[in-house]
């Protein structure tokens, strides 16, 4: 594998690194770093001016708005983004169904919801687990039965990331109850100000809402807002799931943890001479390293224009892991300032900090299906055990 950056992708490096130096929304990075609650309106700010570069939907085939990007400058570009300190585009529209759209929605969908994604006017939610449906998602029991033209959905999703500021949520819908769970699930899209659809709150320990509960009441949704066929909802989520797993890894966010944790230790009277730490300090740089090279070979992957199947759940488990072990190590080391900037006129700060993102990183190996998950599909789906 070359693993060399030639002069065009340095040159695209350059172009990149300028454009977030000057035209990116600089009080986005500010607010960002603060740790404050996004608004809709700073997401939307943000992913406008990607957009404004063509640079918003970079997993999206050319002909829908994708830039056509190489492998390469898909990684210099996440390289660049998490090195300004840019806001990552939401994923729920951009990265995970917008590419549904594009390889299964009908002209008529694409025509009505790619161009809100790509121009960022449109926000979506994404319904998938529900309060007895989180890992066993195929065990999903909000139900959509046919009326005519329309279906009627009845249930609830829960942990639905920024519900609050969707206009659209796409959801897996039981349709039909087969032999098999991952039959007779349906994809459908549908309206947030649909009349019947409520979105219910779930505040954190630290005040921010981005977590919801969504329920469906008699919500009576359009036939044609169902994306491909009744019952084959299950194959279009494992198309998504394959994209969404290659968003996990910011390798660039880990590597500036990385050096800022190594920066401090070094002039730590204690952790300088711990052998201890510098072990397990460079058995996470080792890990790293292996991360970086597999979203190199994903990327390649996609580039060619295939999905990255159920291998992608190897990126999973290893961004998961890797972001729970440097948060542990700052955390157990008092090397606070690798997670975030350092104030060291404000006593208590970065200690707060660092339990904020040491807690929020043992949810990730949760989320988005569990690590046990997916091991589960590494070995059946790609050993074939």
């Amino acid at each position: 594998m070359d693993m060399s950056f030639d002069a065009d992708d340095e040159f695209f490096r350059s172009d990149v690194r300028k454009f977030f130096t000057d035209d990116y929304p600089h009080d986005l990075v500010i607010k960002a770093a603060s740790g404050i609650e996004l608004s809709k309106i700073d997401y939307q700010r943000s992913e406008r001016a990607l957009a404004s570069k063509g640079w918003l939907c970079v997993n999206w085939p050319v002909e829908y708005g994708g830039p056509g990007w190489t492998a390469n400058q898909k990684y210099i570009f996440d390289q660049e983004l998490e090195l300004a300190g840019a806001i990552g585009p939401v994923p729920m529209g951009v990265i995970y169904v917008g590419p549904v759209i594009c390889a299964f929605g009908d002209e008529e969908q694409k025509a009505r919801w790619l161009p809100g994604i790509r121009e960022s006017t449109t926000f979506w939610a994404q319904g998938y687990s529900e309060p007895g449906s989180g890992s066993d998602l195929a065990s999903l029991q909000c139900r959509a039965e046919r009326d005519g033209d329309v279906y009627v959905v009845n249930g609830e999703k829960i942990w639905t990331s920024l519900a609050q500021h969707a206009d659209w949520i796409f959801a897996l819908v039981r349709t039909s109850h087969e032999d098999v769970k991952q039959q007779g699930i349906t994809f459908l899209c549908a309206p947030m100000d649909s009349p019947g659809i409520m979105v219910h709150p779930i505040t954190l320990i630290d005040g921010q809402q981005s977590l919801n509960r969504v329920t469906f009441d008699n919500v009576r949704v359009p036939i044609s807002y169902r994306i491909g066929n009744e019952g084959e909802g299950w194959n279009y989520a494992n198309y998504l799931l394959g994209n969404e797993r290659t968003s996990y890894a910011h390798v660039a966010g880990k590597r500036m943890q990385m050096a800022a944790m190594s920066e401090y230790a070094k002039k730590n009277p204690t952790l300088v001479s711990d052998k201890s730490f510098w072990s397990e300090f460079s058995n996470l740089e080792i890990r790293l390293d292996a991360l970086d090279l597999t979203v190199l070979r994903v990327l390649s992957i996609i580039s060619d224009g295939e999905t990255p199947g159920d291998e992608a759940s190897i990126l999973k488990i290893l961004a998961t892991e890797i972001a729970q072990d440097i948060t542990e190590l700052s955390m157990t080391s008092k090397a606070y300032p690798s997670l975030g900037s350092f104030d060291e006129n404000v006593p208590g700060v970065e200690g707060a900090k660092a339990t904020m993102h040491y807690f929020g990183t043992r949810a990730q190996s949760i989320y988005g299906g569990s690590n046990e998950i997916q091991k589960n599909i590494i070995a059946k789906r790609v050993l074939g055990l």
